[in-house]
């Protein structure tokens, strides 16, 4: 990844911790459409009121029979109609735009006067931050553009999905986020700088249904030692219920889904035991460990972690045999990883001394012992942060993990292990 072009950074996720007085930059507003020209014509009219005009608004069509009437200065793009491709859209309104921060709306997804100011307000001074506000709903069927969306839609409000206010209470507006962040970021109202934006490759057009999209790059941005801020204080009012409150059938759900586990590595959203999408942890084994050694620590951690991926060198490899999870020491850690557990003396234990490990890092320390020095854990989002900014003060260390796992001892043999005895 570049270097950052511009801002600070913070340590951990305190992005209420960003300096003041950051420069303005250049705004665009990417609007996605389909078919709703009543509430576009709302939305662009609450943009033209806007504390802090956006420099641009692109409205982004994806596929209307029509092509939608925009008010003179407001810059239209179309894709063709082929099923829902709402990341693919939000992609091409980049392209047709130039401010240096991004917020992204839906056409019925109508701002509040302060919306903008408040949304750039923190991209401007920590440009790796992804922030989303606050989506009210309400039934605005019948209101004027020119009505004002700050007083009709209190009048009109529907229920807000009380999971998602219950998440971002409970994490202080994702202050306290972690790695299950990504499931309380919506695309309908977000904001990013362009040059994150371009680190991260913008929203994966493989989705192309309902769903799903804003997640995933919200979880791609959190890996790569980025911050997620809520502002609640940003609103946007949606024209009729959340998602959740609609009839939406099984097949759809599953989809969506399924869409989210093939491309996250996070618990919460990926698969728990199939070996499909990306692996959290990426552990790598020292060239230098025994046969023996090498084969009850594998075995040990993935009976435990089965979706890990396991680094050998190529003797290693071929000792233990086709498996889907070894890879070669030598290959590059991948992206979407979390953590990097570096292995240089064996270890072994039951499930819950693996998941204890694993569960220690809690996003405060860049790197923690493990077993006396005989491994570390790495968190490698924030390493990564560190690396962009090369300020090593945002990957700090940490204490020693406490952990029941036992280290390797010459008494240890395979039999032992799989017998249940080793260590005994």
């Amino acid at each position: 990844m570049s270097a950052p072009p511009y801002g600070a950074s913070v340590t951990g996720n305190r992005w209420d911790q960003a300096p003041s007085g950051a420069s303005r930059r250049t705004v665009s507003v990417v609007v996605a459409h389909y078919e709703q020209q009543a509430q576009l014509d709302r939305t662009l009219a609450a943009l033209a009121r806007q504390t802090r005009p956006p420099d641009e608004v692109v409205v982004a069509d994806d596929g209307s029979e029509v092509p939608p009437v925009l008010p003179a200065g407001v810059v239209l793009v179309r894709q063709a109609d082929d099923g829902f491709r709402a990341a693919a859209v939000r992609n091409l309104g980049v392209a047709a735009s130039t401010g240096e921060v991004l917020v992204f709306l839906d056409a019925d997804t109508t701002p509040e006067p302060h919306l903008v100011e408040r949304m750039v307000a923190l991209p401007e001074a920590l440009p790796e931050v992804l922030v989303v506000g606050r989506r009210r709903h309400a039934d605005l069927t019948g209101t004027s553009p020119d009505d004002a969306v700050e007083e009709v839609g209190p009048l009109r409000e529907l229920d807000e999905p009380e999971w998602l206010r219950s998440a971002y209470a409970a994490s202080r507006d994702l202050l306290d986020a972690d790695g299950s962040g990504h499931r309380f970021v919506i695309g309908a109202v977000l904001a990013c700088s362009r040059w994150w934006y371009d680190e991260l490759g913008g929203f994966d057009e493989t989705f192309r249904a309902y769903g799903g999209e804003d997640w995933e790059l919200a979880h791609r941005a959190w890996t790569a030692g980025g911050l997620l801020a809520h502002r609640r204080d940003a609103v946007a009012w949606h024209d009729g219920p959340d998602a959740a409150a609609r009839a939406r059938g099984a097949d759809q759900l599953l989809a969506e889904t399924t869409s989210v586990a093939d491309r996250t590595s996070a618990p919460g959203t990926t698969w728990r035991g199939l070996l499909r999408g990306p692996a959290d942890l990426v552990v790598t084994l020292d060239p230098g460990l025994g046969d023996t050694e090498l084969m009850v620590t594998v075995d040990s951690l993935l009976a435990a972690l089965p979706r890990a991926v396991v680094r050998v060198g190529e003797r290693h490899r071929i000792l233990v045999g086709h498996d889907p999870r070894v890879a070669r020491a030598e290959d590059e850690l991948p992206a979407t990883a979390r953590l990097h557990l570096v292995v240089r003396r064996g270890l072994f234990g039951d499930v819950q001394g693996w998941a204890e490990l694993v569960r220690e890092m809690d996003g405060t320390a860049a790197t923690r012992e493990v077993a006396g020095g005989g491994a570390e854990l790495q968190d490698l989002r924030l390493l990564r942060r560190a690396a962009r900014w090369d300020r090593p003060d945002l990957a700090p260390s940490g204490p020693p993990v406490v952990t029941r796992l036992q280290q390797w001892s010459d008494g240890v043999t395979l039999a032992s292990w799989l017998g249940g005895w080793a260590g005994a």
